[in-house]
């Protein structure tokens, strides 16, 4: 009678133990499990940790609420501005609601990425190119709208959008580079024109000075001399002035004697020799 209860005892806990083990579910802190007995959603949504299901009869479906990063391929588009272009995006989105995520909805990253791709297209057609280049933020606002509209009755929350690269035919590469180009040009232009006035403007003034001060223009002309004499390799040239000619002139019309002439020759040969001791004191 005894070794009968202890196998009895013993058959029951060896059942016990085979249901437990069928029954058991882990359920890992990122994820939530979703059960349904009889095809039927029971009760609420089991949380991290251990839990027990009836087997046979219930069937539990764990669903990841990590944030899932999915790329969007490229896809292909004309601009308003008719341009023909190619943008590839990524989408990052959460599951909020598991039991909506697995019964109203077959495969809810399949549909995202389904949404994701035609609002990409939608959005394409909407813009134009400049706003492709430059103001993507708000372009990926209105992506994010979009595609979170449907996005909630699936139980899924779009976290961002983010727009990854825009591929431009060649040709339009060239436009763009050659339209580049020309505005450095024009803006080199406008600072060399204006860098050119202001410098007129400062040589009028000093023009002014130097005409109410003649002294000034001949200490002007000696600093640049010697500035040119400063270098070796040059050869520097002074110009005779124009008095000094007429002077020897009217001297050589004027004199009409022997003693004129040659007084007017000593003139020019005295200044001869002022000018040569001027340039040897210049070039040393």
């Amino acid at each position: 009678m005894v070794e009968e209860l202890i196998a009895a005892a013993a058959a029951v806990g060896a059942g016990g133990l085979v249901y437990v083990a069928a029954a058991a579910r882990v359920v890992k802190q990122y994820e939530r499990g979703v059960v349904f007995r009889l095809g039927r959603l029971h009760g609420d949504v089991r949380r991290p940790g251990f839990t027990l299901v009836v087997p046979a009869v219930d069937r539990m479906r764990k669903v990841n609420l990590q944030i899932v990063t999915m790329p969007v391929p490229a896809q292909e588009g004309i601009t308003r501005d008719n341009v023909t272009v190619r943008v590839d995006a990524v989408v990052y989105f959460k599951v909020v609601d598991p039991a909506a995520a697995v019964v109203n909805v077959e495969d809810y990253r399949f549909a995202v990425s389904q949404m994701a791709q035609t609002s990409l297209r939608s959005i394409i057609g909407k813009s134009e190119l400049d706003d492709l280049l430059s103001n993507r933020e708000k372009l990926n606002q209105g992506l994010e709208l979009m595609i979170d509209s449907p996005a909630v009755e699936w139980g899924v929350t779009i976290d961002r959008v983010e727009i990854k690269d825009v591929s431009l035919p060649d040709t339009m590469k060239r436009s763009m580079a050659r339209q580049a180009e020309a505005d450095r040009e024009r803006r080199a232009r406008l600072i060399n024109a204006d860098a050119e006035y202001q410098a007129s403007k400062k040589l009028s003034q000093a023009a002014q000075q130097m005409a109410d001060t003649p002294s000034a223009l001949q200490l002007r002309l000696l600093q640049t001399v010697m500035a040119v004499a400063a270098e070796k390799n040059s050869t520097l040239v002074l110009p005779i002035p124009v008095e000094l000619l007429r002077f020897l002139e009217r001297g050589a019309h004027e004199g009409g004697s022997q003693a004129a002439v040659e007084d007017t020759l000593d003139r020019a040969e005295q200044a001869g020799q002022a000018m040569e001791e001027l340039r040897r004191s210049v070039e040393g």
